[in-house]
């Protein structure tokens, strides 16, 4: 035990969803990433003919971080979702409930292997776009740092999801309904300083903008935000989830039923 915690548990935990993602590897990695690559080459191809430079960065390589991070989001929100759904479905979280693993440990494995797998899959992609559009990054500390922040935030959203579904259909409605427009409409594909005046400002109320301005920065030193707010929101989202993660340890809000 150190800080209280069964570190022994967590380990085990965190292993074994590692271990299931490398045996459904199709699903889990490669899916993903030719998803996005087919997203690149339509997008890069079709529209980056009419488009060939987005202040002063080519139209290929500028929706890279917007792509990157729309597969972050949308995995992020399914790994940790299922993770925690699928022994609720198949009645194994009892057997997890009653051993001595606190909800704590639990969190902590399922949203750390959750984000792990996500990152993991951000980096492959990166890689992949590397090989169709030349890459500069400018701030890899920064862009690291919003890549693991905007994992481990979602896979918090998606251990939320995992415990309100009552249905597999539920698992999907937040990531197809909600976080994929929201991602297309935050300026993955475009500047939102393309866009009119009014645009811009109902473009503003939409959170996704400012994950993806920052993450652009990191990259380009471009961003439709400043630097300090696209942080701020991103730790905001952070601070919200854990506070509702919290509300649901301490309830054990469809954990005990």
């Amino acid at each position: 035990m150190i800080f209280g915690l069964n570190w022994h548990a967590i380990r085990a935990i965190y292993r074994f969803e590692m271990a299931r993602t490398f045996r459904t590897l199709t699903q889990s990695i490669i899916s993903p990433v030719i998803s996005t690559s087919l997203y690149f080459v339509v997008f890069g191809a079709a529209i980056g003919s009419r488009i060939p430079h987005v202040e002063g960065i080519s139209y290929g390589a500028f929706i890279v971080p917007g792509l990157i991070m729309l597969s972050l989001l949308t995995q992020s929100i399914s790994n940790a979702s299922f993770g925690i759904y699928f022994p609720k479905f198949t009645g194994t979280i009892y057997e997890l409930l009653s051993a001595p693993v606190s909800y704590l440990e639990i969190l902590l494995s399922y949203v750390g292997a959750a984000a792990t797998k996500s990152v993991l899959v951000g980096l492959i992609i990166l890689a992949t776009a590397a090989l169709f559009v030349p890459l500069h990054i400018a701030h890899p500390v920064w862009m690291l740092l919003f890549l693991v922040l905007t994992a481990v935030t979602f896979s918090l959203i998606g251990f939320i999801i995992g415990i309100w579904a009552d249905g597999f259909e539920k698992l999907q409605v937040v990531p197809l309904l909600i976080i994929t427009p929201l991602t297309f409409l935050g300026g993955s594909f475009y500047s939102i300083s393309m866009l009119p005046p009014v645009w811009q400002t109902v473009a503003l109320f939409n959170p996704v903008v400012y994950l993806i301005s920052g993450f652009r920065w990191a990259f380009y030193g471009l961003s439709d935000v400043s630097l300090a707010l696209s942080l701020g929101m991103t730790t905001v989202f952070l601070v919200v989830a854990l506070g509702i993660v919290t509300w649901i340890l301490k309830t054990g809000y469809r954990l005990k039923s």
